[in-house]
């Protein structure tokens, strides 16, 4: 089986290679599927959570892991899982990692498991179609269940009890709220399960125009989410109505009329809602807000100031210090250094 080059491999987006990755699975459902995800890991440095590659039966391969720096294992561990579960110990030296992208080198232990027609076509086709998906499986690749649909409503497959099934299915609905794409083994109960957990790539609705805002479209697109600016309230309001756990709004603009348009967001309960102004306009806005009819839960909800405290002084700086308070909200983190904290760097 020939193995792709990794220089084939790097320059293509995350979200590109998910949404090729679900075509491939549509395709190949009924025919076998083998699928290596990562079941733990050490080393590389910041990777995306998520990580899936697929093997057909007649060995054609969809997704990558790593940006490719572990296909020369995980490949025919794909390949072999469409008849078995199967895991497999890989590790990637120094040299080879950076070459590939990654920041250092590291060890994962790879589970490749079959995944059924049907869970192959329910998955594939929310990937395909940048759908919030998640994929379970025990840890030793036994039982599969898929779960698709807005609130994860759609489930296929089983854990092999009808009581974990209920506590995993919970448990991904509420990491979802998180708007993250995850990977996540809980072994907690009695259970030891892989969850991977894909949420559609986030939309920043930036909201009123000037260099802040050109900065912050410009970072969206650096980091391959979806960036729309607008300046009247009535399309404002019309794209926050349709907001996602994903979606975020900046709202740039002072005007009191754009009030209305926090109200719309806070009062949905969806998505990241944030607005520019200094200490005195966000305090004259909470208190309209407040009059409004607003309740202190809603208002708590509010980022405002938006951004993170990172002495930001231009327009590009701000832009980061808003980016950085997204990625943090999404993940439950509170973004703190990395130097005072003692938890696992990028999970």
């Amino acid at each position: 089986m020939c193995l792709r080059t990794l220089d084939a491999v790097n320059t293509t987006p995350e979200p590109m290679v998910r949404r090729a990755l679900g075509a491939a699975l549509q395709r190949w459902a009924s025919s076998g599927v083998g699928v290596v995800r990562v079941l733990d890991r050490h080393g590389f440095g910041t990777v995306e959570s998520g990580q899936l590659l697929a093997v057909s039966a007649s060995g054609k391969v969809a997704g990558r892991l790593y940006l490719g720096a572990l296909d020369a294992v995980a490949v025919p561990l794909a390949a072999a899982a469409i008849a078995k579960p199967i895991t497999r110990l890989a590790h990637v030296a120094e040299a080879p990692a950076v070459a590939a992208g990654l920041a250092c080198s590291g060890g994962a232990t790879l589970l490749g498991h079959p995944l059924p027609a049907e869970a192959a076509a329910e998955l594939g086709a929310a990937l395909a179609e940048g759908r919030l998906a998640a994929l379970a499986s025990t840890a030793d690749g036994g039982h599969h269940l898929v779960l698709t649909g807005p609130e994860l409503t759609k489930v296929v497959g089983s854990l092999g009890d009808a009581a974990v099934d209920d506590t995993v299915v919970a448990l991904a609905r509420q990491l979802a709220r998180r708007g993250a794409t995850i990977t996540e083994r809980i072994v907690e109960g009695g259970l030891d399960v892989l969850l991977d957990l894909w949420v559609p790539v986030p939309t920043v609705l930036v909201v009123g125009s000037g260099a802040i805002g050109d900065a912050l479209l410009a970072q969206a697109g650096l980091l391959g989410w979806v960036g729309e600016r607008v300046t009247d309230l009535a399309t404002a309001r019309k794209a926050v109505a349709e907001f996602t756990d994903a979606d975020v709004l900046v709202l740039l603009d002072h005007a009191p009329a754009f009030d209305a348009l926090l109200v719309d967001g806070l009062r949905r309960g969806r998505g990241f809602i944030g607005a520019l102004g200094s200490r005195h306009t966000q305090t004259a806005r909470r208190r309209r807000l407040n009059t409004a009819g607003l309740t202190s839960a809603e208002l708590d909800r509010l980022h405002g100031p938006v951004g993170l405290d990172l002495g930001a002084r231009t327009p590009a700086e701000t832009a980061v210090s808003i980016v950085a308070e997204i990625i943090a909200g999404r993940a439950g983190r509170p973004g703190t250094a990395l130097a005072t904290t003692d938890g696992r760097i990028g999970s």
